[in-house]
């Protein structure tokens, strides 16, 4: 990627392009790859986690799909790439309608690019932390029927929010905004039998402005209150509904999710 519009700093890296390097995408900047380059040197493993956890979405989204849920609510969305949230769904749900919300101008930039005239689909910038503007964004009152179950995705954004008031009111409006029904799905990066390296990789993101806030099972099932998770729970990422079997190695991949029903 060569060139950026004035307001994306290319010197400053970024989550989302950081992202879209470990899966092997093309919209980021020296500053993204040298970040993506240590973490890979701290934890070799972490491309293949990443792609395990764009595999984790393929699935969520082909559940609720399944379920019977056509509209979704994808909240720190991140760079598109393939296999993203509409497409899954249409396989599905051929009328399935998606609003991706990210406060990352690349993210936003290029989904705009991607989702070009498509009516069934929208980009909001935005954090997820102020839902009510998120959620009285035109786009998301065009696309989204809050009176009907929607699923609502937060994957890998959350350990990019510290703990506090802000984040539990936020967690706690989705809830009260959507029908009986909606779906809350989170994947979360969580730490290892080696706390000193995912140490290092939370030391790294914060150098670059960007905390990064590891939480094991017990802190991350906290964003689940008020919902019910349904099976298998909250588990590592490639143990939720594998769709080739049981995963015996899933800790090695430091992700944590889970699905919970309102």
């Amino acid at each position: 990627m060569s060139s950026a519009p004035s307001s994306i700093d290319p010197n400053r890296p970024s989550a989302a392009r950081i992202y879209d390097a470990y899966l092997g995408g093309t919209h980021h900047f020296a500053a993204d790859r040298a970040v993506a380059d240590r973490a890979a040197e701290i934890l070799p493993e972490v491309p293949l986690i990443a792609r395990a956890n764009r595999d984790l979405l393929r699935r969520i989204v082909r559940y609720a799909a399944a379920r019977g849920i056509h509209q979704f609510l994808d909240l720190g969305s991140g760079i598109p790439t393939e296999n993203n949230v509409h497409e899954v769904a249409r396989e599905v749900a051929p009328d399935a309608r998606v609003v991706y919300v990210d406060l990352d101008p690349t993210a936003v930039l290029y989904a705009r690019h991607l989702l070009g005239d498509d009516t069934q689909t929208a980009i909001v910038p935005g954090d997820l932390r102020e839902p009510a503007a998120i959620l009285a964004a035109p786009e998301v009152r065009d696309l989204i029927d809050l009176s009907r179950p929607v699923a609502i995705l937060m994957i890998a954004v959350l350990h990019f929010m510290p703990d506090g008031p802000e984040l539990d009111a936020a967690l706690h409006a989705y809830r009260e905004a959507v029908a009986p029904g909606s779906l809350l799905a989170i994947s979360h990066f969580t730490t290892n039998g080696d706390p000193e390296q995912t140490a290092r990789i939370a030391e790294l993101y914060n150098r670059t402005g960007t905390p990064l806030v590891v939480r094991d099972a017990a802190r991350t099932a906290r964003f689940f209150e008020g919902w019910r998770l349904v099976e298998p729970g909250l588990v590592p990422g490639p143990r939720w509904r594998p769709d080739d079997g049981p995963v015996s190695d899933a800790e090695r991949y430091l992700i944590l999710a889970g699905v919970a029903e309102r």
